[in-house]
């Protein structure tokens, strides 16, 4: 980490939307260092994604992959193009590759709406929702994603692997995360394990070891639940999470219907952290489809960077981190506010220049 008062930033824009949502948050991160002062940010934009392999055969530069980990933090909007591919049909992801380079292995999917935020729940408490599910970003089924046993025409198998590492710096991430959420009067200092340990022994031993872990954090209320018992709440009841970890593919499903919670993609921010590194994001695609409309919507992308300004108070120390995090959040709060705020992709007409101008306008005032 560089001093506290200067951070190098890699910006991977991306393709589709990720690159038009990427400007408007580097405008937003600009003026809340303007306005908290005692530091800056210096932003460099590193090209990667289906564009860049279209154009040249390589996703992911190892220049790029070099300098990324120069920085101090990483930023991406978002990758990927359907009709851009690998020979075998996979789509280009190089956002899962900068997970396992850089061991970015708690994925932190955020889940908190507020009043005039578009949300699909008619029940009361659905406005005010605070959980957060971690993803464990470096096995479980996409462990062998790269590595496919296929047997002719006739088979394909790819395999789970869950490991005692893994698994420990997950609950261990998980419980920490609960402890501060406690003394900030954000969550009552709970963890639950998402598994299918019912069926599968590697998701029993993935159980075991959380529990293990538990009891190093007497302070914090330890349980679990099976993933489908888990969907079927995060519908009916989900204001009664706190913070919950997982494997890596159940973690990918249920963190998109936690989005679905706040209003879509749009609306999600995440964080993929390790012990050294780590790399915000919102939690949506490029979403070629509405790309140059001005229908995106970049609040994802803005509370990924509130979420970056958290880390890096935490890692520094600096508390001038932190006080701009929770001024960018609150200025995305005040943008929604009022209710006439209602993005394009939940029927509205507020895109892409309407919410980022309104959020600036909060930041600047």
């Amino acid at each position: 980490m560089a001093s506290s008062n200067s951070i190098h930033v890699a910006v991977l824009p991306g393709d589709g939307i990720g690159r038009e949502v990427m400007e408007p948050c580097v405008a937003c991160l600009d003026a809340l260092a303007a306005r908290h002062g005692g530091f800056s940010f210096s932003f460099e934009t590193l090209e990667a994604g289906a564009g860049v392999f279209r154009d040249t055969g390589v996703a992911l530069p190892d220049e790029v992959v070099k300098r990324a980990g120069k920085a101090d933090v990483m930023l991406l909007g978002a990758m990927g193009l359907p009709e851009v591919r690998y020979p075998d049909g996979r789509e280009i992801t190089p956002q899962i590759e900068l997970r396992e380079i850089f061991d970015l292995y708690a994925g932190v999917r955020p889940v908190e709406t507020f009043p005039g935020s578009p949300v699909p729940l008619k029940d009361p408490r659905a406005a005010n929702l605070d959980f957060v599910l971690i993803r464990e970003n470096t096995e479980g089924l996409f462990h062998s994603r790269l590595t496919p046993q296929l047997t002719g025409d006739e088979e394909a198998r790819e395999t789970l692997l869950i490991t005692r590492k893994a698994t420990e710096r997950l609950a261990d991430f998980g419980f920490r995360l609960a402890a501060r959420r406690k003394d900030r009067g954000r969550g009552e200092g709970r963890v639950t394990c998402v598994d299918k340990a019912n069926v599968f022994a590697a998701f029993a031993f993935m159980r075991k070891v959380f529990y293990e872990r538990a009891a190093l954090f007497p302070d914090i209320r330890a349980d679990h639940w099976y993933v489908d018992a888990m969907a079927l709440s995060l519908i009916r009841n989900p204001w009664n999470w706190d913070v919950m970890v997982t494997e890596n593919m159940f973690g990918d499903i249920l963190s998109d219907a936690a989005a679905a919670l706040m209003g879509g993609m749009g609306m999600a921010p995440s964080a993929d952290i390790g012990d050294r590194h780590a790399l915000f994001q919102p939690c949506h695609g490029t979403a070629p489809d509405i790309m140059g409309t001005g229908k995106a919507n970049p609040t994802a992308m803005l509370l990924s960077g509130a979420m970056m300004l958290d880390w890096l108070g935490e890692s520094t120390g600096d508390e001038a981190f932190s006080e701009a995090g929770e001024t960018f959040r609150q200025a995305v709060r005040s943008a929604f506010a009022d209710g006439s705020l209602v993005p394009c992709e939940v029927g509205g007409q507020a895109g892409l220049k309407e919410i980022a101008g309104k959020v600036l306008q909060a930041i600047k005032a």
